[in-house]
Order: C-alpha cells, then sequence, then structure tokens
C-alpha cells in the first residue's frame, strides 16, 4: 500500500490534531492600565467618576472631607501651631505677675542692701582717716607707764598702761582713751569729745566723774585682772 495510514485516514474524513501552543510564543500584551491611560495626550481621564480633589468613588465634597482646609474646624486646627499650650488662666497670670513682683521687689532691697554696705564702709573708712590726721602727735602715752588701767571694749577687756598721776586724772575724766589704727592711745577729754563727734565707735573708755564708783570697777588700781582674760 502506497498512501500512508495518515492519508487513508484523512481520506475517510478524519481530521489531524490540533498542534499544541510553544510555551516560547509571545503572549498578547495587556491592557494598558488607567495609570498609562492618564498620561497628558492620552484624552483619558484618571480616574473616571471622581470628584476633583477628593479620591475615586468619593462622592463628598471636598470641604466635607476630614483634614481638608475648607473645613472651618479642620482650617482652626491648621492655624494652632503644634504642641502650643491652651490659655493660661486668670488665676495663673496673677500669681505668676505675683511670683515677678516679689522677685522684682527681692532683686532691689539686695542692691539697696549692697549700696548700704558699701557707703557705710565708705563713712567708716573716711571717718577714721579724719580721726588719725586730728589725733597725729597727740598721744600721752609715756614709756615710763608701769600701771595696768583695765576697761571694757568690744565686748572684752582691754588695757592701757598709765602713770600715777595719768591713773587719777583718767579717773577723773580729764583722760580719755581712744583706738587708732588698733592702737589705744590716752588723750584729753577735749580730743574724747572730738572723735566721738567724727567715729563715736572709737572711743574707748571716757570716764564720767560723778558715776558711782560701781559703774566702773576697773578704777581701783588695786583690782588685778588676770592675763588670760586680756586679749
Amino acid at each position: 500500500m502506497t498512501d500512508s495510514l495518515r492519508d487513508q485516514l484523512m481520506g475517510l474524513g478524519f481530521k489531524p490534531a490540533p498542534k499544541p501552543e510553544r510555551s516560547n510564543e509571545r503572549k498578547p500584551d495587556r491592557k494598558p492600565d488607567a495609570r498609562r491611560d492618564a498620561r497628558p495626550g492620552s484624552g483619558k481621564p484618571a480616574h473616571a467618576g471622581a470628584r476633583p480633589g477628593g479620591k475615586p468613588g468619593d462622592n463628598r465634597s471636598p470641604a466635607s472631607r476630614p483634614g481638608n482646609a475648607g473645613n472651618p474646624g479642620n482650617r482652626a486646627n491648621a492655624n494652632r501651631p503644634q504642641g502650643a499650650r491652651k490659655p493660661r488662666s486668670q488665676e495663673e497670670m496673677d500669681l505668676a505677675k505675683a511670683y515677678a513682683i516679689r522677685a522684682q521687689r527681692e532683686k532691689e532691697e539686695r542692691i539697696e542692701g549692697e549700696r548700704l554696705k558699701q557707703e557705710e564702709a565708705r563713712v567708716r573708712r573716711e571717718a577714721k582717716a579724719k580721726l588719725e590726721e586730728l589725733l597725729k602727735d597727740k598721744s600721752l602715752n609715756a614709756e615710763e607707764a608701769d600701771i595696768a588701767r583695765h576697761f571694757p571694749y568690744g565686748g572684752k577687756i582691754k588695757r592701757i598702761y598709765v602713770t600715777a598721776d595719768q591713773l587719777k586724772a583718767l579717773n577723773a575724766g580729764e583722760l580719755g582713751v581712744v583706738q587708732v589704727a588698733g592702737r589705744y592711745i590716752l588723750v584729753t577729754a577735749e580730743l574724747v569729745l572730738q572723735t566721738e563727734a567724727i567715729f563715736a565707735q572709737a572711743v574707748a573708755l571716757k570716764v564720767d566723774p560723778n558715776a558711782p564708783a560701781e559703774d566702773d570697777p576697773y578704777a581701783d588700781p588695786q583690782y588685778q585682772v588676770p592675763d588670760d582674760l586680756v586679749w
């Protein structure tokens, strides 16, 4: 038989089986997506049916959407800076004002106190300088003085050495003791009064002859004071 079996079957009306598709054949291009169609010149809007300024399918008006500046409530929130504190109450403002006034008053008091201290120190310096000039070369302290005359001064017991005649004059109020530059000098009663007018703190001993004897127990030359009580 010259004809092949295939030819005989086709002659009887059988059709050849379809060929299977190849796996490496190119597949037809996908349908262009909406974003590609939305390019300029495509003639098709990005989202059909979407309102301006909204998402697809969002039928709400732009002013009613959350976060939209057109909403009055949202516009007020947008104008408020983030992290801003709410306005303070009147009570808080009054309290802060009171604290500020007190702080200012305390500052002024400190400044005034410092000014007064400096002024007092200046007056003392000037008074001491004037007193030193007044009592210059007017000391009556004698080298031969050997009698200790004690007296209270500055909360302590002090002493000055005088002669017998100077002791009588001192107890009679005719002489006095003045402190100058850390030294105790014997001066006349007149200079004691002038010293008192210039710088009263410098007057170490001023005896009132009319005062009772018990007011000045150290006037008695027999009165002895231990050395460890004298500074």
